[in-house]
């Protein structure tokens, strides 16, 4: 059973990505097959990341809590795998386990480079490129490699990774299935969405933010229903296996308040200054690690080195200040505990202006920890660290607020959530997913109005800055898309629309039996006509006579005297008036001809298509397609 979409008119040079698929016919069966594949996806990817997050946790306890003595701060979703006590804290093993991790990660991503880093880059570079394929040896080299680094306490999150394990594991299942290129590209991101789902717990987040992560001004729409349903599949899996849990446990109510709009409105500003400096930062450290002259897979050991050296120091102090010797504060792996702890509070957080400034200098420290991992090649997320500063600065923040205004009813608690959201929305270019990620982690809507304010303002103030550098503004800027746009354009526009309504010269025609003189005579009176056709007396096509074959002919005069039309006659490529300029060009190709005679039913010509037609409407839609790509202005 198949329909056909409804024809919005006829092509008016837009090039609008809902007009690609406007006369395409529309199987149920192709919908139904591809609904099955993405759940396929969600169950790889689901299972695989349930077996990522369990390796990195118990890895964690194994490594940095019996055998460092290391305390990491988690938040009430990662308890899991918590529970032995912690022995005695050796801060010169937490000095080189970094090191280690990254030695071993630099050591493992020798056979796939492009596992190195967070990863979430990488997958939106594969998107937007032709052939949209990812090796296989990347899914597990990635999961490998992501262990070594946030087992061993690399500064960065589960979710970069798992982007591009279930990107992988979407083209993985296309392949295996035999699908075309379009499916192969909505399965990687069905795979991405199942991914994140995987590892964050948050379904309808991880859909959105898979469609909106790859544009900085739009969706993938089409991937949208399928990342839904693989997203929704990966979580079952995933909740199945540990139990269902929100990341950071049960939430406060936190009642809408009006009037604290504007408090929301100065935290969207402070954020969006401090997501200017996250994504400098981590630019910074990129371009200083690719500088360096040493190999490429010692560059992790080296930044883990660094990071035990800027690490070791605050967690001693750390632990003397508050009697906790090992105590962290989430500055190794993600930082979800540093920020259940802006949420909800905890021991360790200092009241009045302490706990402000400890927050406020987590905040700054979790930017250069994770810079010097993820800048250096380590395996681990940008994702988390970028929700963690901005829950930190946001719990900063409205800790200050409490402080300096007195109002009962604020809670430093919401301030965190709207500042971890305004926050990564604002460098990820991607607001909506954004906001309801934190309306999933927080269990209720209560924050939906300040999400809205604080989104749209870092959105409009971050335009010129990505944490992804792979992203494009639109999809005309897309390759994929920009060759689907221009093969649109064609698809859309008859040839009876490009024909010349009138002809300074008529169109020259022979006679089978017309002489080399004759054929000579009518080609110069017709001196800008290529193609020359050749009609019966009725009037019927035969075939065509080149200028190429007319110049060969006069190179031989001994021959020209005996020579007919019918010599040199050659099959002739036509087109219809009714025929798209798709057609019309791949005859002008696969025909090496710079004209084509357009014929009727009968096969009489009714007139000649030259190449430059065509052009001219192909570089109309290019122009149309690059005046969209130029950024608009604020």
């Amino acid at each position: 059973m198949s329909f056909r979409l409804p024809q919005l008119g006829k092509w008016d040079g837009s090039l609008l990505p809902s007009g690609l698929f406007q006369s395409t016919p529309l199987d149920l069966r192709i919908v139904g097959r591809t609904l099955l594949h993405a759940a396929l996806v969600g169950v790889a990817a689901g299972l695989v990341g349930a077996a990522l997050f369990a390796a990195i946790e118990y890895l964690q306890v194994l490594v940095l809590e019996r055998f460092v003595g290391y305390r990491p701060l988690r938040a009430f979703g990662e308890e899991f795998a918590a529970g032995s006590q912690p022995g005695r804290f050796q801060p010169w093993l937490l000095l080189f386990v970094p090191a280690v991790g990254g030695l071993l990660t630099g050591w493992v991503t020798r056979w796939a480079p492009e596992t190195r880093g967070g990863g979430g880059n990488a997958m939106i570079s594969t998107f937007h490129q032709r052939n949209a394929s990812i090796p296989r040896r990347v899914v597990w080299i990635k999961a490998l490699a992501s262990i070594a680094t946030l087992g061993s306490g690399g500064s960065g999150g589960r979710e970069g990774p798992t982007m591009q394990i279930g990107g992988a594991l979407g083209v993985w299942v296309a392949r295996t299935l035999g699908v075309g290129a379009r499916e192969r590209r909505i399965l990687l991101v069905a795979g991405v969405a199942a991914g994140i789902s995987a590892v964050f717990r948050t379904p309808l987040g991880a859909a959105l933010l898979a469609v909106e992560i790859l544009y900085r001004d739009g969706f993938e729409s089409d991937a949208l229903i399928p990342s839904v349903l693989s997203s929704v599949v990966a979580y079952s899996v995933v909740i199945s296996i540990f139990g269902e849990s929100t990341l950071f446990g049960q939430v406060p109510r936190f009642p809408f308040v009006p009037g604290h709009l504007p408090l929301f409105a100065l935290l969207a500003l402070v954020t969006a200054a401090m997501g200017a400096l996250f994504v400098w930062v981590f630019a910074r450290a990129h371009k200083a690690f690719d500088a360096m002259p040493v190999p490429a897979w010692t560059k992790p050991a080296l930044g883990g080195l660094l990071l035990g050296a800027l690490v070791v120091p605050l967690v001693l102090f750390v632990g003397f200040q508050l009697d906790a010797p090992g105590e962290g504060l989430g500055l190794l792996g993600g930082g979800y505990g540093a920020v259940q702890m802006a949420i909800s509070g905890n021991v360790l957080l200092p009241i009045g202006w302490a706990g402000v400034g400890l927050l406020t200098a987590l905040a700054f420290t979790k930017i250069l920890a994770s810079a010097l991992t993820i800048g250096s090649g380590g395996s681990a997320g940008d994702f988390a660290p970028a929700l963690a500063v901005g829950g930190l600065l946001g719990g900063a923040f409205g800790r200050a607020a409490v402080l300096l205004l007195d109002d009962p009813r604020l809670q430093p608690g919401a301030f965190a959530l709207v500042g971890m959201s305004a926050f990564y929305g604002g460098i990820a270019n991607a607001p909506l997913s954004a906001l309801v990620l934190t309306c999933e982690l927080a269990g209720n809507y209560d924050l939906l109005v300040p999400l809205m304010l604080c989104q749209g303002i870092t959105f409009v103030a971050l335009r010129k800055k990505s944490l992804y550098p792979a992203q494009v503004a639109t999809p005309q800027e897309s390759p994929v898309y920009r060759d689907l746009l221009l093969r649109n354009a064609l698809v859309e526009v008859k040839v009876q629309d490009v024909l010349r309504s009138s002809r300074a010269v008529p169109i020259a025609f022979f006679r089978p039996n017309t002489s080399a003189e004759a054929m000579l005579k009518l080609a110069a009176d017709a001196h800008e006509q290529e193609v020359f056709p050749v009609t019966d007396e009725a009037g019927k096509l035969l075939g065509v006579v080149t200028s190429t074959s007319l110049r060969v002919m006069t190179a031989s005069p001994e021959t020209a005297s005996w020579t007919f039309a019918v010599d040199l006659m050659e099959r002739a490529a036509t087109v219809t008036p009714l025929d798209d300029l798709s057609r019309a060009m791949r005859a002008l190709v696969e025909s090496g001809l710079r004209e084509l005679p357009v014929v009727d039913a009968n096969g009489q010509v009714l007139e000649l298509l030259d190449e430059t037609d065509v052009a001219g409407i192909y570089l109309k839609a290019v122009q149309r397609a690059e005046s969209a790509d130029r950024p608009t202005a604020f």
